[in-house]
């Protein structure tokens, strides 16, 4: 994946980008419930790994087929591990584990405090330039991602401790990989970087499945094959790779702030498929979020 860094002053927007991170919305909101779903019939290690590693084997097939070079370029691999690490391999484990103390809407809502280390990152490592929009933008975003947290009625307590602490610590993460995908970007083209990434990302997450887990594929119904091949095609080779386009194209700050809308995706889709809360409040903390992040597009 080759990346140019923008200046911090003259970052543009590209409408191309926005389209790629709507995309990844979609992808990764919708599945919040999935993966809840798939929890009743898979453990969370051996579900993301498994899947990640066939969604990387596939990008490595699609990249060969467009006569793209899978061979990592000198000086390339600690820039590729570093990226897998945090991009895939923390943010896999920690939030497929969250979802054992958590429901599926509440840990949307909370990963997604990741825009605001990213922000405060891309302002401090990018040096990308904060304007008041995009400040307002952030604040209000992240509001309301807030009032949904309370609208669903987080508990703090010691049963969900756990999985809030996982939550956060895999959300820092996963700004701190986007930081890195920016400040040092591995010189290779998008798809065979993106399989790179999410195959070797995943390979430890489902080492530690094997370890720890006790996975059945016959314990798997028709439905939770389906979820899979989900989690497998659109999670990892759609959404992934969008994410990784998105960022060669947008500043850090506004491409963090646009997967705001993850969480709204999230929690309506957890209403529907789970029968998670959505009443009122919620709904007016989602259009609130998603005003945040249309100017934050706008910035």
């Amino acid at each position: 994946m080759t990346i140019q860094i923008q200046s911090g002053a003259r970052a543009r927007i590209a409408p191309a980008g926005l389209m790629f991170l709507a995309i990844t919305s979609v992808g990764w909101g919708l599945n919040w419930p999935i993966m809840k779903y798939i929890l009743i019939e898979w453990p969370p290690l051996s579900a993301r790994g498994w899947t990640g590693i066939a969604g990387g084997a596939l990008l490595a097939l699609l990249a060969l087929l467009r006569g793209e070079s899978l061979v990592v370029p000198a000086g390339q691999w600690p820039r590729l591990l570093l990226s897998a690490f945090l991009n895939v391999t923390i943010w896999m484990t920690l939030m497929g584990l969250a979802l054992l103390w958590l429901p599926a809407s509440e840990a949307a809502v909370m990963a997604y405090t990741m825009p605001v280390w990213a922000s405060l990152l891309a302002w401090l490592i990018l040096g990308e330039r904060m304007s008041l929009a995009r400040m307002l933008a952030l604040v209000m975003a992240f509001g309301g991602i807030a009032a949904l947290l309370g609208g669903n009625g987080v508990d703090a307590s010691r049963a969900k401790l756990p999985g809030i602490v996982m939550v956060l610590i895999g959300a820092f993460a996963f700004a701190l990989g986007t930081i890195a995908a920016k400040r040092l970007p591995v010189a290779m083209p998008l798809i065979a970087s993106s399989a790179l990434q999410i195959g070797l990302g995943c390979v430890p997450v489902a080492l530690a499945g094997l370890v720890f887990e006790h996975p059945d594929i016959a314990a798997l119904s028709t439905l939770g094959w389906a979820l899979m091949v989900y989690m497998t095609v659109v999670q990892f080779c759609i959404a992934y790779v969008c994410w990784f386009a998105a960022l060669k194209r947008l500043p850090a700050s506004v491409a963090a702030i646009g997967t705001m809308a993850v969480p709204v995706i999230g929690v309506v889709a957890s209403a529907l498929a789970l029968h998670e809360p959505l009443g009122p409040g919620q709904i007016a903390a989602l259009g609130f979020t998603l005003a945040g992040v249309a100017l934050a597009a706008r910035s």
